[in-house]
């Protein structure tokens, strides 16, 4: 079995996000758009100058799993910029986990369980995140660690509005 190592993003990493991160939402919920719609968000949320500044900047952290070298998963976190009435500047969120087909089965949890280590370093917080409405395997996974639902919001990628769940921790 190849082990698989989670290891903090560097900014040399950039690139290597952005083609993870690329195929990982194409393969989550590429079907649900229209090729162009998902283009163009593509091209703008997973930009490698865009996740340069993620990892340019103190307070947000990214990490990789790479199995032989490979990367297979990723997680982001860093200040919440969900819309809830609730959410202070002294919240953070997960912003994204995701890890590539066939590599499911535990390692979502390792990357998680990293990210929000990093996430109360300085002491327990306030922790969100935003789940689509449909995907009751993460609304599950999430609840596991702890999450509640406590709002919702529309995710746009081109003309499609995706009903949004907003979950917290503590």
């Amino acid at each position: 079995m190849t082990q698989v190592a989670i290891r903090r993003a560097r900014p040399g990493d950039a690139a290597t996000l952005s083609e993870l991160g690329r195929a990982t939402f194409t393969q989550a919920f590429g079907a649900r758009y229209r090729r162009e719609d998902l283009e163009a968000f593509l091209d703008q949320a997973y930009a490698p100058r865009r996740i340069d500044a993620f990892l340019a900047e103190d307070a947000f952290a990214a990490w990789l799993a790479e199995a032989d070298g490979e990367p297979v998963g990723h997680a982001l976190a860093g200040p919440c910029r969900l819309p809830h009435p609730e959410v202070t500047a002294a919240c953070g969120e997960l912003k994204r986990l995701y890890v590539l087909s066939g590599w499911r089965g535990g390692l979502g949890s390792r990357l998680a369980q990293t990210a929000l280590e990093w996430l109360e370093r300085d002491g327990p917080r306030r922790i969100w995140i935003g789940v689509w409405s449909r995907n009751a395997a993460a609304q599950r996974f999430y609840r596991r660690l702890g999450f509640e639902q406590v709002g919702q919001y529309h995710f746009e990628v081109g003309a499609t509005r995706d009903d949004e769940f907003i979950l917290r921790r503590g």
